[in-house]
């Protein structure tokens, strides 16, 4: 079977790019009206809102390998620190500027050393952990929440998903991807991705004998 980070990687360089661009400039347009207290609200990211969590967006699509090296070290390899180092970078002084700084790395190949289907599967992710408490609903190409879905169901990297889903049955009723065995999980294939990276408000859109466990695994 082809690794799917090796595939990741090589397609980041033509086919998941343009994926990439394409989920934060809809982000980005679905922002672009936000009130004050829009701005402020909680994101589904504990402890973030979802200014800050757009900066993080933002402080990803900035990264090089070397940065991300030098920001490890500085902050003694406190990953969570040098998250939070990052993110302050990227915030600016006002929600009008955070938007900005977002809107320039739309373009952005820059990337930290993880696989270009790692920063698709980031861009959706939070951009759901930004929607959803913001009652903004977006219709994903199927195809390209699969290509995540399916990252993610085989990966543990920066974000415990692998483990979070082990001896359960996980099937989209939209779409084709299935993965596992066990007690079931079924439903949108958007909800089970978030589901299986933790987003436990997710599971309400969720069926089957699995559900709860998948629950009980969240955050």
């Amino acid at each position: 079977m082809t690794d799917p980070e090796l595939t990741a990687d090589r397609g980041g360089r033509t086919g998941v790019w343009p994926l990439i661009r394409a989920e934060r400039a809809a982000l980005a347009a679905d922002l672009a009206h936000l009130t004050d207290e829009q701005w402020a609200k909680p994101s589904l990211c504990t402890g973030l809102t979802v200014r800050e969590v757009l900066a993080h967006i933002t402080a990803s699509a900035s990264l090089d390998a070397v940065r991300w090296l030098a920001g490890v070290i500085r902050c003694r390899f406190d990953f969570d620190k040098q998250v939070a180092m990052r993110l302050a970078e990227q915030l600016g002084t006002t929600p009008a500027e955070t938007l900005e700084r977002f809107r320039r790395i739309v373009p952005s190949t820059t990337k930290p050393p993880l696989p270009a289907l790692a920063l698709l599967g980031e861009t959706i992710v939070h951009g759901e952990d930004i929607r959803r408490p913001l009652g903004i609903r977006r219709d994903y190409p199927i195809g390209v929440v699969t290509q995540v879905a399916e990252y993610y169901r085989s990966s543990d990297l920066v974000v415990v998903a692998k483990g979070r889903i082990r001896g359960l049955r996980l099937a989209a009723d939209d779409g084709p991807f299935t993965t596992g065995s066990g007690p079931l999980v079924s439903g949108p294939t958007l909800a089970l991705t978030m589901a299986m990276t933790g987003r436990t408000t997710y599971c309400d859109d969720l069926e089957g004998d699995g559900v709860d466990i998948l629950r009980s695994r969240g955050r």
